[in-house]
């Protein structure tokens, strides 16, 4: 989410060849230094995998023990050279055969024209940049008392004549609560680790921006994937090559929204609740100023799922689920997708499931929601029609909330509240958005809960496969509303290259129908024999020497099948908290002895001997505070506790409370 100026904007790419040199993110702005060439850092070249082995210029003569990142990844670039007669620097790393080229007094056309024509060259794709799909365009409004947006978080709800397409979350809850080994890794800006309601549900992850400039962290690709920021300025507009395509802006902390609408801490009486509830967040930074390229996002794809990425250590937490809240005008089907065709058959290949979002142009699905093999969600309106900025056609897979406002003064009703940051340009405090200037809308938003709905559908049936997972999403949506008697608004059009606002969904428009995450949990334990363990806890934390009842009420098995045993233990963590009492009952009381996190595991066994198992990170001790100001560092968290960042937070709930005040009253002057 960024603040746009007056006029909407739709994030799109401008595409198209222009001169491009070695020194790629150059400042000195040039001739050719069009917002298309800016949007083009190199290109992508894909190596045959039959090339002999003196294609490689990889340096061989240092030892392992001198050896870094730098040395051991594909370097190509002068052999190409040597055998093309071009000026060529290495560029970053997508895979073990592919990487992107820079090149010198080329035209980005004749550049790949030239390398397309080498025979140990597969294919050449332009290296396009991307961007968040989001959008904010309420007037600045200082909400009253109370919570802020007052629908709060409206589209977890049981639908209902108001609320038509709220997705049921309450209800999915009631068959899982989710487990915490199911990782769900967000490609997207990084993600303010200090945010209280993200205590315990953060993976370390990775860095994947390979360009300072748009990193914004001082440095390329490294182990830290929180976001320092993604503001823009007018001056960088105007007089940075790099920045040309984009606009003035604030920091967005999109990976953050998106992030905590999947996995907040939930049950810790603050904040927000995450879908997702017990499982956990893998942040893939990608996206940095002016978004990211294609690149860094494909080969951060890659490493999320578990695959290889030359110089970069493998992923130790690898992901079932991949959400992409990003994208830009392009086909799939064409040279344009090819880098991303190619990634996800391999991710689909080990079993990882791919969410993206439609995008906000409100024509055809952007790139690469538009690839085959994925899953493409669009936006909805409350009512249930499309929502005002989503995109459409018929590689939708179906739709979820995407915020609206209907008013069109005072505060936003119906947005997507999520977790953010006060800060307009660095960190600041952790705070919410809320119904005035910050209000959420966009298919970004709604990516998030279709994959949240994936997790809990793995938690319950773990070997459900990606096309297994669209079938049920699909076969479980419930149907578009048809428009009321008088209404005018045109149904949607599936022709994709005129802009449609307000359009009633077709299920060639918009997809299969409306997410019911509710129903698609059902059926996924359905699909398949399965022992499911829904672990209930009270709250999320425990006071320091107080207790917390667990419960496996509502654990279940197979029909015919009845359950015979429970076992509770901590998987770590157990120097902060001991079990009282029994351990094999279908209830357990936990006692905390310290202060950090652990996570506790529930297994749940049948009458056949089959295993089920859930699992949960909890917070032993005072709650977490929020972390404000400079102080904050951006060190990346040490996996203690599950795994779950292990941050010595002090203060409570009123902290929090207050700040949340203090963020609705400075709405009139802030915009994030």
């Amino acid at each position: 989410m960024r603040r746009l100026p007056p006029v909407l904007m739709a994030l799109t790419l401008l595409c198209g060849p222009g001169a491009f040199s070695a020194a790629a993110g150059a400042d000195t702005p040039t001739a050719t230094n069009t917002a298309a060439a800016a949007d083009v850092d190199g290109v992508i070249v894909k190596f045959k995998t039959t090339r002999p082995a003196s294609a490689l210029s990889v340096s061989t003569t240092r030892t392992a023990a001198t050896a870094t990142a730098a040395d051991t990844r594909p370097q190509r670039a002068q052999a190409l050279g040597e055998r093309t007669g071009l000026r060529l620097s290495d560029g970053a790393v997508v895979s073990s055969d592919t990487q992107v080229i820079h090149g010198q007094g080329q035209t980005t056309a004749a550049l790949m024209k030239t390398l397309a024509a080498d025979p140990q060259v597969e294919y050449v794709v332009e290296n396009r940049r991307r961007h968040a799909h989001a959008t904010v365009n309420d007037p600045l409004f200082v909400g009253g008392p109370g919570v802020s947006p007052a629908a709060g978080q409206w589209y977890m709800g049981a639908p209902n004549a108001a609320l038509v397409s709220a997705i049921n979350a309450e209800a999915a809850w009631s068959t899982t609560t989710g487990r915490a080994d199911v990782v769900v890794a967000v490609l997207d800006s990084g993600v303010r680790f200090k945010h209280p309601d993200l205590d315990g549900k953060l993976l370390p992850g990775y860095d994947f921006v390979s360009t300072a400039i748009t990193a914004n962290d001082g440095d390329g690709r490294d182990a830290n994937p929180s976001d320092p920021g993604d503001w823009i300025t007018a001056d960088e507009v105007a007089n940075t090559r790099t920045f040309a395509p984009c606009y003035a802006s604030d920091s967005s902390w999109h990976g953050t929204q998106v992030s905590a609408l999947i996995g907040a801490a939930t049950n810790n009486a603050a904040g927000m609740a995450g879908m997702g509830r017990h499982v956990r967040i893998l942040p893939v930074r990608v996206l940095g100023k002016c978004g990211g390229h294609d690149a860094d996002i494909v080969a951060g794809m890659r490493w999320a799922g578990g695959l290889h990425v030359e110089g970069v250590p493998d992923n130790p937490t690898p992901a079932r689920i991949l959400n992409l809240s990003l994208g830009s005008v392009g086909d799939c089907t064409t040279d344009d997708g090819r880098i991303y065709r190619d990634a996800i058959a391999e991710l689909r290949q080990a079993n990882v499931t791919i969410v993206v979002s439609a995008g906000n142009n409100n024509r055809s699905v952007h790139l690469p929601a538009n690839c085959a093999g994925v899953i493409a969600v669009a936006g909805l309106r409350h009512a249930g029609d499309k929502g005002g900025e989503s995109s459409l056609g018929q590689q939708v897979a179906l739709s979820a909330p995407e915020g609206n406002c209907v008013n069109t003064f005072g505060e936003c009703v119906y947005p997507i509240l999520s977790a953010s940051n006060t800060g307009k340009t660095g960190p600041q405090c952790p705070t919410y958005t809320t119904g005035s200037n910050s209000a959420a809308r966009g298919t970004s938003f709604s990516a998030p809960m279709v994959a949240s709905t994936i997790a809990l559908m793995l938690s319950a049936q773990p070997t459900l496969t990606p096309d297994q997972i669209t079938a049920l999403l699909q076969s479980t949506a419930r149907p578009f509303p048809p428009p009321a008697s008088g209404d005018s608004t045109p149904m949607c059009s599936p022709i994709t290259t005129k802009e449609q606002i307000n359009c009633h969904c077709t299920t060639s428009t918009c997809g299969a129908g409306m997410l019911d995450a509710a129903a698609a949990v059902r059926a996924a334990v359905a699909a398949g024999p399965t022992v499911v363990a829904r672990l209930v806890d009270a709250q999320s934390r425990v006071p320091l020497n107080g207790s917390l009842a667990l419960s496996a009420a509502g654990s279940s098995t197979t029909a015919g099948r009845t359950v015979t045993g429970y076992q509770w233990r901590l998987l770590d963590g157990g120097a902060l908290a001991s079990f009282t009492g029994s351990t094999t009952a279908s209830t357990a009381t936990l006692s905390a002895i310290g202060s950090g996190l652990v996570t506790v595991e529930l297994a749940v066994t049948d009458n056949t001997g089959a295993v089920g198992r859930s699992s949960a990170v909890l917070r032993m001790g005072s709650a977490p505070v929020a972390a404000c100001g400079p102080d904050e560092t951006d060190a990346v968290p040490s996996e203690g506790g599950g795994g779950a960042m292990g941050l010595g937070w002090l203060a409570g709930l009123a902290a929090v409370v207050a700040l949340l005040a203090w963020s609705r009253r400075r709405a009139g002057s802030a915009a994030h």
